[in-house]
C-alpha cells in the first residue's frame, strides 16, 4: 500500500496529455479568411466563443491534461480573452511554420500519448477525443481528417521515439493531410471522424442556424 502514491504518480507523468492550439482571439490575427467574408468584429468573436467553449468541453476533462499553447508567445499570460483558461497550463507556441510548432510541442512534453487540436473545430466532443487516445495505445498516430485536405487533430504515441510527421507538409492545402500520411508511411495511423473549423461565410451560416453545436454537454 505503501507505493500507492509512487504508482499513481508514475500513471500521471505518463498519462495522456491534450495540447489545445490557439491564436489569441483579436481582430486581425484569427480567421483571417472568415473576416474577408464576415468582417473582422464578427470573425473575432466567433474565435472567441468557439475558443471559450473548447476549453468549456475539453479541457476540465479527467480522461487528459489539457494545456493551453498560445500564440503569439508574448499572449501566453495575458489577459480577459483567456479567463475560460483559468488555472490552466498555459505554453508558447515558440517559432516557426506550424510543424514545427507542433512538433516542438511534442518534443516538450513527457513521456506517454498526446494529442493536438485548434481551438476552432464546433464538432469535436470529449467522445472524439477520448477515441484518438484510445486509439493510441495501439497506433503510432492518430489523425481526425477535414473536408478540405488537412485535419483537425494529430496525435503521436511517442513510444518508444517520438516521430516527426510534419517535414515538407505543404499547410493550408488539399495536400496537407496526404503530405502528412506521406511521412508517417510505415507506422500504424488510425483515423478519427471528419470534422472541419469554419472558415467561410457559409459555413458561419450553418452555425448559427444551430449554435446547440457549441453548448457544452456531457457525453
Amino acid at each position: 500500500m505503501a507505493d500507492a502514491p509512487r504508482r499513481r504518480a508514475i500513471r500521471a507523468a505518463y498519462g495522456p496529455r491534450l495540447i489545445i492550439m490557439a491564436k489569441s482571439p483579436k481582430a486581425g490575427r484569427v480567421k483571417r479568411r472568415l473576416a474577408g467574408e464576415i468582417g473582422a468584429t464578427k470573425a473575432t468573436q466567433f474565435a472567441r466563443t468557439c475558443l471559450a467553449h473548447t476549453l468549456l468541453k475539453l479541457a476540465r476533462d479527467k480522461r487528459w491534461r489539457t494545456i493551453l499553447a498560445v500564440a503569439p508567445d508574448s499572449e501566453t499570460h495575458a489577459g480577459s480573452w483567456a479567463r475560460p483558461a483559468a488555472g490552466i497550463e498555459r505554453w508558447p507556441q515558440g517559432p516557426g511554420d506550424l510543424g514545427q510548432r507542433m512538433q516542438h510541442l511534442f518534443q516538450r512534453l513527457p513521456p506517454g500519448p498526446a494529442i493536438i487540436v485548434g481551438s476552432d473545430i464546433p464538432g469535436l466532443t470529449p467522445r472524439e477525443l477520448a477515441r484518438a487516445f484510445h486509439h493510441l495505445r495501439g497506433a503510432d498516430a492518430v489523425l481526425g481528417p477535414a473536408a478540405d485536405g488537412g485535419y483537425w487533430l494529430v496525435g503521436l504515441r511517442r513510444s518508444p521515439t517520438i516521430l516527426a510527421p510534419f517535414r515538407g507538409v505543404r499547410w493550408s492545402s488539399p495536400h496537407t493531410l496526404a503530405d502528412t500520411l506521406a511521412n508517417l508511411e510505415g507506422r500504424k495511423v488510425k483515423a478519427v471522424a471528419t470534422l472541419s473549423d469554419v472558415d467561410t461565410a457559409e459555413a458561419y451560416g450553418n452555425l448559427r442556424a444551430s449554435w446547440q453545436r457549441l453548448i457544452p454537454h456531457r457525453t
